[in-house]
């Protein structure tokens, strides 16, 4: 009879009211001692344990809890720390200096850990750095979690030959090098657990799922060279966010257990598992559950479909558990959070697919009759759900019916339109702008706390808001910049504003995910068809126009990013649901141009993001993307000029989909990745407005004048100048104004040095 076991790949990090969150800034900001923030972490790390073992998990993950990112973590743990950070004596200041920078020494680039929202900090190699394995963290954690609960935990570690897929900085000649010199700090790492008593360690290679049967191969040699030194200590080699395609090879590994995603793999694992076989003396960790949305589970499907895999499997343990770890959805449903019943009982985060998962195993162990109640009820959750979706503006639904090809693209050619707009605008060579958002000050946060517990009334923060907005203006206006933005101090989150005005969404109070560091948002939920009510953004706009003659830019979130940043609904096709935004995305832009806005960005960071992992996969999904996209800003007159922006990604996969968008400028973050595209464009030359930013906005450091008219330098040898903008590289919400002030004074005046410069070569 096979053995059943509930298993958790990794739980979120940042607690309930994100406790986590606080702490770390707090520290940051010098508020907080040392010794009180470790203690503050210590409490969150055995409180996600704990919450763990409340829901009856048997096999609970250790070391996938971080003070910033766990990619981080590895690497530091290898000593692949940067030599422009070697000089700091302090582990825990050369951890932080890593991730955020100093003003000394940019921080090392941060890039969407595979197709998620999630964001990791980039290894860097460098050739003849000495690697070591500075301490084991996964040790520490496991003898913590064992003394705090007295519990028997999995340690999870990065694998070895994803850590190298994820890093920077060689050339595909170093990489069995790179192997070599990594191979014993893991065998040392897993022997130190192994003299430990662990018993099971989960070593996580997603990267596999993307690799070519060769590159299975050569990680398979890895893991031949560590268990010939380490055989006391039982390996879970955990994949997940697809298949892998060499699936007959990943089974032989000498690994005694296979994790397997059976959610987002498109039927492919599930397909070869039948095909093939798995091994029956190897443990089969399933996932079974969605670890990245957060609806409940079709709890007798779920049941149904593990009960026949079993049944023809014949191994001898599986392992049920989520897709993936559980860091991509809310910690739990808070006591006092505020959602429609028949919504809220819909949802599942971490803490509840815990329980879910012990509730299946319950019934694997003692027969489906056993859990047909909780099965009924969760049935009964999810058809209300359903009815709570159903569509009420039926009209909007008509009218994006009669959309035809001709909404999807504007009429005159790009080169035709640019002329037409360098007439109408009137901006200098290399103009300057920002990408949207300024700070968002302690000031800020309390005045909209205030209007939302209703202690200030609307026109209080309205009040509030247009005293900002115009103080900003004012700024932006002294330090000299061409195209000036409304600062967004009346948004949140650049998802959730646009959201709360549409209709098929709703916003829950206390359901944060991690994005990056301590960056934390609470993504929409995309229950319902999306509606277009009412203009989101021209109020404030055109308040901020009215107080300057420069042209002042309409900024919304584009279709692709607003899906992706979702937990979206799973009834429906994703491009059918991005879709449904365009078109109310589309009213907005036609709204804010009615209203004598002549620049419009709607900003795609996420476009990447959504790429499904198989390039195989990739046309029919950018095909849709820059479709969304374009029914979004396509209606626009010629002499509107539409931009976009993105962030994090590389962006040499998806030129030809940038390309594809019909923006007439797209911003691009440069800076963090320091200066990579640049040799992309020198081969693949871009030719409509392109702005690449100029430094690194998740920094505090504030990069000199000449720091930044060296990376304007470098990109005119490849980019016309006649369409290059100079800008940040995202926007300004997190930073403080005074270091925001400073760095756009630094910035205008690399623009104008750059203009004085092409003027004398003319």
């Amino acid at each position: 009879m096979t053995n059943v076991k509930t298993s958790s790949l990794g739980f979120p990090r940042i607690g309930l009211n994100r406790e986590w969150k606080k702490s770390l800034e707090a520290y940051w900001k010098g508020n907080k001692e040392r010794e009180t923030f470790l203690n503050e972490m210590d409490k969150q790390f055995v409180a996600a344990l704990k919450t763990q073992v409340d829901q009856q998990i048997d096999i609970v993950p250790v070391s996938d809890f971080t003070f910033y990112d766990h990619v981080l973590d590895a690497a530091v743990m290898f000593n692949w720390i940067p030599e422009r950070f070697k000089h700091i004596n302090d582990p825990l200041d050369t951890y932080f200096a890593m991730a955020r920078g100093t003003k000394e020494a940019v921080s090392c680039e941060m890039t969407k850990w595979f197709n998620t929202n999630y964001h990791y900090i980039v290894p860097e190699y460098e050739k003849n750095a000495q690697y070591r394995l500075t301490k084991n963290k996964p040790l520490e954690d496991y003898r913590r979690a064992k003394e705090a609960l007295g519990i028997e935990t999995k340690p999870v570690i990065l694998g070895l030959y994803t850590f190298v897929a994820l890093a920077k900085g060689y050339e595909k000649q170093d990489i069995k090098g790179i192997y070599e010199s990594l191979i014993p700090l893991y065998i040392q790492l897993l022997k130190e657990l192994e003299e430990e008593g662990v018993k099971w360690v989960q070593i996580d290679e997603p990267a596999l799922v993307t690799a070519s049967p060769g590159e299975v191969a050569a990680a398979k040699d890895i893991y031949q060279a560590i268990t010939a030194e380490v055989s006391g200590l039982n390996i879970l080699l955990q994949t997940y966010f697809d298949s892998v395609d060499a699936y007959e090879e990943l089974i032989s590994f000498p690994v005694e257990g296979i994790g397997l995603d059976f959610v987002h793999d498109k039927g492919k694992n599930l397909e070869q598992v039948k095909a093939h076989g798995f091994p029956k003396d190897k443990v089969l960790a399933a996932g079974i559950l969605d670890g990245r949305n957060i609806w409940k589970a079709n709890l007798g499907e779920r049941l149904d479909w593990i009960t026949e895999l079993i049944g023809e499997l014949g191994v001898r343990e599986v392992w049920i558990q989520p897709s993936n770890s559980l860091l991509h959805v809310p910690v739990a449903k808070h006591p006092d959070e505020q959602l429609a019943g028949d919504l809220l009982n819909g949802l599942s985060f971490a803490k509840e697919k815990l329980s879910e998962l012990s509730l299946l195993k319950e019934g694997l162990v003692s027969g489906k009759a056993a859990v047909k109640e909780q099965i009924d009820a969760a049935n009964g959750h999810l058809e209300a759900l359903k009815q709570f979706g159903t569509a009420a503006n039926t009209a909007f639904a008509e009218e994006r019916n009669r959309l035809t090809e001709e909404d999807f693209k504007r009429v005159t050619p790009f080169e035709e339109r640019l002329r037409i707009q360098n007439e109408s605008l009137g901006l200098p060579i290399l103009p300057t702008t920002t990408i949207g958002s300024f700070p968002q000050t302690a000031e800020v946060r309390s005045a909209r706390q205030k209007w939302r517990k209703k202690e200030w009334s609307d026109e209080q923060y309205e009040s509030f808001i247009k005293t900002e907005t115009k103080k900003w203006i004012d700024i932006q206006e002294e330090i000299g910049l061409d195209v000036l933005v409304h600062g967004e101090f009346e948004r949140t989150d650049m998802v959730e504003y646009f959201g709360e005005k549409l209709g098929g969404f709703a916003f829950t109070k206390y359901a944060w995910v991690q994005s990056y560091g301590s960056r934390c948002v609470r993504p929409p939920v995309i229950y319902g068809d999306v509606e277009f009510k009412e203009p989101m953004t021209v109020k404030e706009t055109v308040y901020a126009q009215s107080l300057t003659s420069k042209h002042v830019k309409g900024m919304l979130t584009g279709p692709v990013t607003i899906l992706n940043w979702s937990f979206a609904r799973y009834d429906l096709p994703r491009k059918e649901i991005a879709f449904q935004i365009a078109h109310a995305l589309r009213k907005e832009v036609e709204a804010l141009e009615k209203a004598g806005i002549q620049i419009i960005q709607v900003d795609e960071p996420a476009l990447r993001e959504g790429l499904p992992l198989k390039e195989r996969d990739w046309d029919e999904y950018l095909s849709w993307a820059a479709e969304a996209f374009r029914l979004s800003t396509s209606s626009v007159k010629d002499t509107t000029q539409i931009h976009t922006h993105m962030c994090y990604s590389n962006f040499e996969d998806i030129v030809d989909t940038i390309e594809d968008l019909d923006a007439d400028v797209i911003t691009i973050e440069h800076s963090r990745s320091h200066g990579g595209f640049l040799d992309y464009l020198a081969k693949h030359p871009y030719l409509k407005g392109l702005g690449l930013g100029v430094y690194d906005i998740h920094s505090p450091r504030v990069p000199p004048t000449e720091e930044m008219l060296s990376i304007i330098q470098d990109a005119l040898n490849v980019c016309p100048a006649d369409r290059f903008w100079v800008n940040p590289d995202c926007g300004l919400k997190t930073r403080q104004p005074e270091e925001t002030i400073a760095a756009l004074k630094n910035m205008v005046e690399a623009a104008k040095q750059a203009r004085d410069q092409l003027a004398q070569t003319v």
